[in-house]
């Protein structure tokens, strides 16, 4: 049960156009609340260039009144201060809800899209995958989009407009040494901003990493809490969960330090930067070349370019981190299934519900074939049980029937209808299966079955719990069909979880059955009322039953016997029996062994 934590993570070192283009189309669904969002945030930059005007001239109003010894107050210019203001926040804040629909509704597209195409993955990614890991990535990347939208679109391309009307507005009123040491400082910042930012791009990789790692542990010694409790393993999950804790704070405290250095230089370029512009116009107001008023206009200028700049390291590396979590996200979508429909490929058509496995070979690495060259029919209606030893590819038999995995030779047809030439929904639509392994969600038991069929009635529901002999076991619980089954059904017993996936079965209604070890870890009471239950299900429907325990399988119209990967003795109970061959070796095993 040990994990790998570790988890890739994309170097960063120039900006992902790419995942913007990825971008775009989900974006350009609202074309006419991305014209006018972008209207009012240029109306918004107008109003606070403009705002630094008035202020000069309520200054000059005032120095002039001070000199004339008349005390009025600019009352027009004052109220017009404030109006602007006001102006400037409705406009964000009507910019903000436009282009918050523009956001939500492109998260939301793209969240969609990538839990669909999770669940086209085939089966080994699905093996293979570390669940908190995963859930971390694509709740980063959807972060990622609301980030990037907001602060680029919000602060970048706003900041650049201002920066461009504030550098002409000193050109061309109080000359070039003023917009040269405007544009340098902001140059300067937004350079050093941009190196400090990439230099500390490792350790916020190292921080995401850590976070993942620790985050796929808890969740995975979580999902185990069973196994960990068994083996009293609780001090031993702590201890190894502590560890990737402790490489987080680590990576943390880099991470912290690193940032120390970055605002320790943007804050000297912008102190230095603002002295240097004030002692300039200071020394203008000084020798009566520039007034009071466009001394406080130039530090407010100055006050309103740095403001948002002082966030430029953030944002800057925010929003790097955001283009690679969400082209992370993005790389899921460009994991290609194993398994896919062909172009041409067609509804399968049930008639008869006849299988037939033709020369079937398969495995799952090249250097250990698990089956090997696997012929046999289930005619319409007939019960066949595949019996043999662990590892001898039983089960294999159903995944590939499922088609989680394709055949490397030979084929399985239903009907005559090669699987491989019809869509993978419409042949598991046809067949219903009870695992070993009943995992259930965490929902009521009446949500669970009626997961077999969401659209049927409750009247369908209830009658397929009955079939499934659980009337009695539902009386007796306070709650009845809406008890919690808890996560993974862990409040079920092993018979109890076995006849809800029996119930589920029953409500799909499926013309094919499979029972992959039903019964194989019951007491011989549960099995009993499983069996009874299966055989009802499986009256008049084409059935392969995969089993452990012989006695449940001696009314099988055919049972295959299979031997690392190859059928080696096949026929009825009675049959195989007086051969006194390998099955019969297995049946005198189980025999004493329930003696």
């Amino acid at each position: 049960m040990r994990r790998s934590s570790h988890q890739s993570e994309h170097e960063v070192t120039t900006f992902n156009w790419r995942v913007v283009k990825l971008l775009l189309p989900y974006l350009f669904e609202f074309k006419t609340r991305i014209f006018f969002a972008l209207a009012c945030l240029v109306l918004t930059k107008i109003a606070s260039v403009y705002l630094p005007f008035i202020l000069k001239d309520i200054v000059d109003v005032l120095d002039t009144q001070k000199e004339n010894r008349v005390y009025l107050v600019p009352f027009a210019l004052v109220g017009a201060y404030g109006l602007v203001r006001l102006t400037i926040v409705i406009f964000a804040e009507i910019r903000d809800t436009l282009f918050g629909r523009v956001t939500e509704r492109a998260i939301r597209r793209i969240g969609l899209k990538v839990f669909q195409h999770l669940h086209k993955l085939d089966l080994d990614f699905h093996l293979n995958r570390q669940t908190g890991g995963l859930s971390r990535d694509i709740d980063r990347g959807t972060s990622g989009i609301n980030f990037l939208m907001r602060f680029m679109i919000f602060n970048i391309i706003p900041t650049l407009i201002e920066i461009i009307m504030v550098v002409g507005i000193l050109f061309f009123n109080y000359g070039i040494w003023f917009a040269l040491i405007t544009l340098s400082s902001i140059v300067l910042y937004v350079g050093y901003s941009v190196y400090a930012t990439d230099w500390r791009t490792r350790f916020i990789r190292e921080a995401n990493k850590a976070d993942s790692s620790s985050n796929t542990r808890a969740i995975d010694s979580l999902l185990n809490y069973e196994t960990v409790k068994y083996f009293t393993n609780e001090e031993f999950e702590a201890k190894a969960y502590d560890s990737q804790l402790a490489t987080w704070e680590q990576a943390k405290m880099k991470n912290r330090l690193s940032l120390f250095a970055l605002n320790g230089g943007q804050a000297l370029i912008i102190s230095c930067s603002m002295t240097a512009m004030l002692a300039l116009a200071a020394y203008q107001v000084t020798y009566e070349k520039m007034t009071l008023g466009d001394f406080v206009l130039i530090n407010a200028f100055m006050m309103q370019l740095f403001i948002p700049l002082n966030f430029l390291g953030f944002v800057y590396r925010e929003i790097k981190g955001s283009l690679a979590n969400i082209e992370h996200m993005f790389d899921l979508m460009l994991k290609k299934p194993k398994v896919e429909d062909s172009e041409d490929a067609a509804v399968l058509t049930l008639t008869q519900a006849e299988i037939k496995f033709e020369s079937v070979s398969f495995a799952y690495n090249v250097k250990r074939p698990i089956i090997q060259n696997i012929s046999f029919t289930i005619k319409p209606g007939q019960k066949v049980a595949v019996v043999g030893e662990s590892g001898s590819g039983k089960s294999t038999l159903v995944k590939l029937l499922f088609r989680f995995y394709d055949c490397d030779s030979g084929r399985i047809t239903v009907d005559g209808q090669n699987i491989r030439e019809v869509t993978q929904h419409s042949l598991r639509k046809n067949i219903g299966i009870v695992p070993q392994d009943t995992v259930l969600f965490n929902d009521s038991l009446f949500a669970n079955v009626n997961y077999g069929a969401p659209e049927a009635n409750v009247e369908m529901v209830n009658n397929a719990f009955k079939l499934a002999h659980l009337s009695d076991f539902i009386t007796r619980l306070p709650e009845g069909v809406q008890t919690i089954v808890g996560e993974r059904g862990l409040k079920l017993s092993g018979g109890e979880k076995q006849r809800v996936a029996i119930a589920r079965t029953i409500l799909k209604n499926p013309r094919i059955l499979v029972f992959d070890e039903a019964t194989s870890s019951l007491d011989s009471q549960s099995e009993q009322a499983i069996l009874s239950a299966i055989k009802e299900v499986a009256q008049h429907r084409t059935s392969l039953v995969i089993a452990h325990r012989l006695s449940t399988i001696v009314d099988a119209d055919n049972i295959i016997v299979m031997q690392q990967g190859e059928i080696i003795e096949q026929g009825t109970h009675q049959g195989l029996l007086a051969e006194k061959g390998h099955y019969y070796k297995m049946w005198q095993l189980q025999q004493s062994d329930n003696s």
